[in-house]
């Protein structure tokens, strides 16, 4: 089982074809000094970078100038016992590119499939659905995709809990709905208008009775 403290032996055996043996390791390991004496020392260097137990571990060479600057050169990961070396930033980008610009021929290609041209009706699109031809149908596509394993499902639930518990997920509070102000219902008045000319309650003058002589 590899862990922090035999990791370096196990990089730095012959079988390994990314190990330098005119490194400052080699030099160490020779004199039987301490490691921690890589840091005094310059030129070519190997340090462990960082650890994830049990299958992951990730191994830096550099280029070290002095106790507190070195310039990284590769980085080197083992999974499982095996060594890989990483690869460096511009080889990921040019292999996201060039899988980006084959994506968009793809469907270039595939569009322009559809494209059809009549002289009296122009230019139009046949959209019907087309099988596709057995001999371009992949293996992996009719293969069934076998389940992860019990150790996949752990180590993937493992890494997903690292992950919310170092990013939170912010918990958004809803905003509360204010009550809309009540309407004051105002009813109208009834005004009356009387005439001037026709006063209230006022009794017609008596007629005049003639005299009797």
């Amino acid at each position: 089982m590899l862990n922090p403290s035999n990791i370096m032996d196990y990089f730095s055996e012959r079988s390994n074809p990314f190990f330098d043996r005119t490194c400052n390791n080699e030099i160490v390991k020779m004199q039987r000094l301490n490691p921690e004496q890589l840091t005094n020392m310059t030129r070519l260097q190997y340090i462990l970078l960082h650890v994830q137990e049990p299958i992951l571990c990730v191994i830096r060479k550099q280029h070290r100038h002095s106790p507190t600057h070195a310039t990284p050169l590769a980085d080197y990961y083992i999974i499982v016992g095996i060594v890989y070396q990483a690869p460096d930033l511009i080889s990921i980008i040019n292999s996201r590119i060039i899988s980006a610009v084959h994506h968009l021929q793809s469907a270039f290609e595939e569009t322009n499939s559809y494209s059809r041209y009549h002289p009296s009706k122009g230019y139009s699109w046949d959209l019907k659905e087309r099988k596709v031809p057995e001999h371009l149908v992949s293996k992996k596509e009719t293969q069934r995709e076998e389940p992860s394993s019990l150790f996949q499902h752990h180590r993937v639930d493992m890494l997903l809990g690292e992950l919310t518990r170092k990013f939170p997920v912010p918990v958004v509070v809803p905003p509360q709905k204010q009550p809309a102000p009540e309407e004051i219902k105002t009813e109208p008045r009834e005004v009356r208008t009387e005439k001037p000319d026709t006063p209230r309650n006022m009794k017609p003058p008596p007629e005049k009775k003639p005299r009797l002589a």
